[in-house]
């Protein structure tokens, strides 16, 4: 038997934005994190509160189209120097502008998305697809075998370092994209970006979308999406990033205790 590190644990939830269920997500993310009781969560929209920031033990976010400030920008990858650790699910890397002519993903902040790691630039139309383990032996994904998702595919611009541990394989078009036009290429799915002392572990899947949440683009939306939501390999990867952010925060409390 191991002794358990009792040590409050100060998370901040990110969950906001567009054309995505928020409300969904945002639930089924306080359910997974108050499992542990040691967890304590500041629920945030966006990235204003970077007093709650600075001093969580780990940040996770579930966003679509939500950029931070260059300050809040600044002040991210300054806690990730540190040695912070964040969770960044589906559109957190996202920015988008639905033009005449198509969806587009403005370069507007490279600051930002350099330190995600990567940039949602397109996806094709949604469809089941193919992932597979990168790296095995991580123990993030260690005896996770390959599954179908039925999910947004995403197809990024990627930034600096990263460790792949889950990707899949596109080459096609993305209708309805500026950027439409994709050669045959690896894309990640699950990856861990070092950013100074710390680390983001993105996971691009999780698309879900309710009734009304293509406002004002569309009134109703008539087919309602829960993506990798529905799939228990999904929960199993989510619960692994959540354990992986606690990490650094429990070692120092039981190397001082």
């Amino acid at each position: 038997m191991t002794d358990r590190v009792h040590k409050r644990l100060n998370a901040v939830l990110i969950a906001g934005g567009k054309y995505h269920d928020i409300d969904f997500a945002r639930l089924e993310l306080l359910k997974l994190l108050g499992e542990d009781d040691r967890v304590r969560v500041r629920v945030f929209e966006d990235y204003a509160n970077l007093a709650a920031i600075k001093a969580a033990d780990f940040l996770v976010s579930y966003t679509c189209d939500v950029t931070p400030r260059l300050d809040e920008q600044e002040a991210l990858r300054a806690w990730l120097e540190a040695g912070g650790r964040w969770y960044a699910l589906h559109g957190t890397n996202s920015i988008l502008r639905f033009l005449a002519n198509g969806v587009d993903s403005p370069r507007w902040a490279p600051h930002f998305m350099e330190t995600l790691g990567s940039q949602f630039i397109a996806h094709p139309p949604i469809a089941p697809y193919k992932v597979t383990v990168a790296d095995p032996s991580h123990p993030l994904v260690e005896g996770v075998q390959s599954f179908d998702a039925t999910d947004e595919l995403y197809l990024s611009e990627m930034h600096g370092q990263h460790h792949v541990l889950l990707e899949t394989e596109f080459g096609g078009e993305a209708p309805g994209f500026i950027e439409h036009a994709w050669p045959k290429a690896k894309q990640p799915v699950f990856y861990v970006h070092p950013v100074g002392k710390g680390e983001v572990l993105y996971l691009t899947l999780g698309h879900c979308r309710g009734h009304y949440d293509m406002q004002p683009l569309m009134d109703f939306y008539p087919a309602p999406e829960k993506g990798s939501w529905a799939l228990p390999v999904f929960y199993d990867l989510l619960n692994r990033g959540l354990e992986w952010a606690k990490q650094p925060a429990l070692e120092r409390a039981a190397a001082a205790s």
